[in-house]
């Protein structure tokens, strides 16, 4: 098996992002650079307050390791297949830890370019987990990547060797690989509020979510309109980890959410992307009251909006 496993999805065929001269475009060439549209609702059973940036959701991004990701080193580097794999994984607690090392024990040979590293001694219990002068823990890196990663040459294909047991058994891969690497491009943000109201954020994960290094990158995807060629919008594309950081039912909620507006959006695009009359959904008790009041449509994603 040659096809490599890293990214969060198996390959899928590209399609076009829509022309950036197009209506809807043209309609957001005022907006701010960088600008991201959000919505907020609260939590039916806690002190919460949901909030997800619908501009990312809606996007067709999709990850593209191994069909031109250019890596995160300080160059691009798409010869070496390494994705974002290239500085390890950072665990987000012990807990995380332990899982990986246990799903790394049931890796065969066959699977894992550094089966024999990872097992120096011959120990039967394979070390894949380094601790930082910090107390930070992360994966060891073998060759200046991680140590899952398998490298171009290894006969069973560049890739995660996490992911690819993944695939071979049928299971979500946010089961076996670090938290961090099923999240990506993902993020959740959690934030107390004095009385101890929790607002919760889940957004695309940004070049500063990586501290200074991020910076550093040549390149990053959330940014490039390469990787923003999915067949699927990203709530579609990456449901499982979407309800791993949400719960199903905030996640049930928020794809109710997005679907309406995107009913909205196809309205306008009937009406020749003009905004002034398309249009206004109904809503309870709005039965039969015709409006040409003004809606929104989806704010293009910055990395392929037109600048």
């Amino acid at each position: 098996m040659n096809t490599p496993v890293a990214g969060n999805r198996a390959p899928k065929p590209r399609s076009r992002a829509r022309p950036p001269g197009s209506s809807l475009h043209n309609m957001w060439r005022g907006v701010p650079k960088g600008a991201h549209e959000w919505v907020s609702f609260p939590d039916p059973d806690y002190e919460r307050t949901w909030l997800f940036d619908v501009t990312f959701l809606e996007s067709r991004w999709t990850c593209i390791y191994g069909r031109g990701c250019q890596g995160v080193l300080t160059g691009p580097a798409p010869e070496l297949v390494q994705g974002c794999c290239s500085y390890g994984a950072h665990f987000t607690g012990a807990k995380d830890a332990r899982r990986v090392q246990a799903a790394a024990a049931t890796l065969t040979p066959e699977q894992w370019q550094f089966y024999e590293r990872a097992r120096p001694n011959g120990t039967k219990k394979p070390s894949v987990i380094a601790r930082k002068r910090s107390g930070e823990l992360t994966t060891r890196l073998v060759h200046d990547a991680c140590i899952f990663l398998n490298r171009p040459g290894f006969p069973g294909g560049a890739g995660c060797a996490l992911h690819r047991a993944a695939v071979e058994r049928a299971i979500p891969h946010l089961e076996l690989k670090p938290d961090v690497c099923w999240q990506l491009p993902l993020r959740r943000d959690d934030e107390v509020g004095e009385g101890g109201h929790i607002t919760s954020v889940i957004r695309q994960w940004d070049r500063r979510d990586w501290n200074k290094g991020g910076h550093e990158f040549h390149w990053w995807c959330t940014e490039a309109p390469d990787a923003f060629v999915g067949r699927n919008p990203v709530y579609q594309e990456l449901e499982d980890e979407l309800v791993a950081m949400v719960g199903k039912k905030i996640y049930k909620r928020a794809v109710a959410y997005l679907r309406a507006r995107a009913q909205v959006t196809a309205q306008v695009i009937a009406n020749d992307g003009s905004q002034a009359t398309a249009p206004r959904p109904v809503v309870s008790g709005e039965a039969g009251q015709g409006s040409s009041d003004p809606v929104p449509v989806a704010l293009p994603h910055p990395a392929v909006r037109r600048r």
